[in-house]
């Protein structure tokens, strides 16, 4: 097993603070705190890489809030100049660790992705008479805050880094509360360990993939499942013997009790494929693939707030085009030739006289 070390000179070199800073900034460079830490952008850089140097860096508060899109979830917001930083160590460590994921993992990897996701999903499905789909139960919150530093560990050993790493996971917000009990628990284990990632973090993303890693190979490696995939905390497996797909939810249940993980208990279904399958918004069926009705609703709806806010001058031209592009693009990915000529006909966008 490699373990990466001497790292730290890499992270806090102001060249790679630097490229944090632009990366941090994609698509919010207008927005007020980013406006004022690029103001004195030489001297809020350096000012980060001396507190990184002498270990006096600390992260601020986050700003957290609810988003309804389709669950309740709580997305938490961290200040800026924590973006930069954020970026700086994933420019270094994530090259280094995601060479041991496996293929199939498809979530917050640059050129994988949903679409991508769907294509190997769509694949599997038409050549597989059973499906084991499984959601992890409240992913984010439950991850435990012990265990993912010691999987970290495991691939590196640059103490500064490593230094880093548990001071961004130690300074996690409080998420929402998650209480379940694993063998050799007590009363008071779940509220004596440290959980919860927050959603939104450039970070909290690459670590919750390093959570499952270990889980993927166990999948494809021990349980001998090569049609797997995954994305984010919702995983597949895809074979014709329903009985070794039900022996393999035994072993994945009982893999991730060392993880403190559960599975959902209604999302995580066996079934056969030729009834279809949701899978990042669309409706994966044996001849075709359909947006999901609740994805279109709230799509619609979106577009009709889009429309308004365009009227009024909010939205410039360059963003609606960019953004209608990037729905129709999203929608070609299914068969929605007909649905897409219904919905883009039915929104006119004008400005208000």
């Amino acid at each position: 097993m490699i373990r990466y070390g001497n790292l730290w000179p890499q992270v806090i070199a102001l060249e790679n603070l630097y490229q944090a800073s632009r990366q941090s900034q994609q698509g919010k460079r207008f927005r007020d705190n980013v406006l004022a830490f690029n103001y004195n952008l030489e001297s809020e850089l350096f000012k980060l890489q001396e507190e990184l140097q002498t270990k006096t860096y600390q992260p601020g508060d986050y700003r957290s809030f609810r988003i309804y899109d389709p669950k309740p979830r709580m997305i938490s917001a961290a200040p800026y100049r924590d973006r930069v930083v954020h970026h700086a160590l994933c420019n270094i460590i994530v090259p280094l660790i995601q060479r041991s994921f496996i293929f199939n993992s498809y979530a917050n990897r640059l050129g994988f992705g949903t679409h991508r996701a769907l294509e190997r999903f769509v694949k599997y499905a038409r050549t597989s008479r059973y499906v084991l789909q499984c959601d992890i139960a409240k992913y984010f919150p439950s991850i435990d805050h012990e265990i993912l530093k010691q999987i970290i560990r495991r691939k590196i050993k640059c103490r500064d880094t490593l230094w880093l790493i548990d001071t961004i996971i130690d300074g996690s917000n409080l998420q929402e509360p998650v209480l379940h009990y694993f063998p050799g628990d007590n009363l008071l284990t779940p509220l004596e360990r440290r959980i919860g990632l927050p959603i939104g973090n450039l970070t909290s993303q690459f670590f919750a993939n390093c959570y499952l890693n270990g889980f993927d190979h166990f999948v494809q490696e021990n349980l001998g499942f090569g049609k797997y995939l995954r994305y984010v905390d919702d995983f597949a497996l895809f074979s014709d013997d329903r009985d070794a797909l039900v022996a393999a939810r035994i072993a994945i249940e009982e893999y991730l009790v060392t993880l403190r993980l559960k599975v959902h208990p209604i999302k995580s279904q066996l079934f056969e494929t030729q009834y279809g399958a949701n899978f990042v918004g669309f409706r994966v069926l044996s001849d075709r693939i359909r947006v999901r009705s609740d994805n279109l609703r709230r799509a619609r709806e979106r577009l009709k707030h889009l429309q308004a806010n365009y009227a009024r001058g909010e939205v410039p031209l360059t963003n609606l085009i960019q953004r209608l592009q990037s729905w129709s693009a999203h929608l070609k990915h299914g068969d929605t030739y007909q649905l897409r000529q219904d919905i883009f006909s039915q929104y006119s966008f004008t400005r208000l006289s």
